[in-house]
């Protein structure tokens, strides 16, 4: 096997994948508000992991806000998001 298949095998989402749920979340967000991290990960059909990597690229681009609430993270979109 060559090296390049090697490491096409070893990704397992790329930033496609991410940017796609990333846009999942975001519309999850936009209709429901304020959420549970564990409500969207429920409500989104993708692994938990992806879904956790796809709301770091939101935070990243400065679209989410998030919040610690007890033992519960709270995540909104923020103003500039289009909330």
């Amino acid at each position: 096997m060559s090296k390049a298949a090697v490491q096409e095998a070893k990704v397992l989402w790329g930033s496609a994948a991410i940017g796609e749920t990333a846009g999942q979340v975001w519309s999850f967000l936009s209709a429901k508000g304020k959420s549970t991290l564990a409500s969207i990960e429920r409500e989104i059909e993708a692994p938990s992991a992806l879904t956790q990597f796809a709301i770091g690229w939101l935070a990243r681009e400065g679209k989410i806000d998030l919040k610690q609430e007890g033992r519960a993270v709270q995540v909104w979109l923020t103003e500039s998001a289009g909330a």
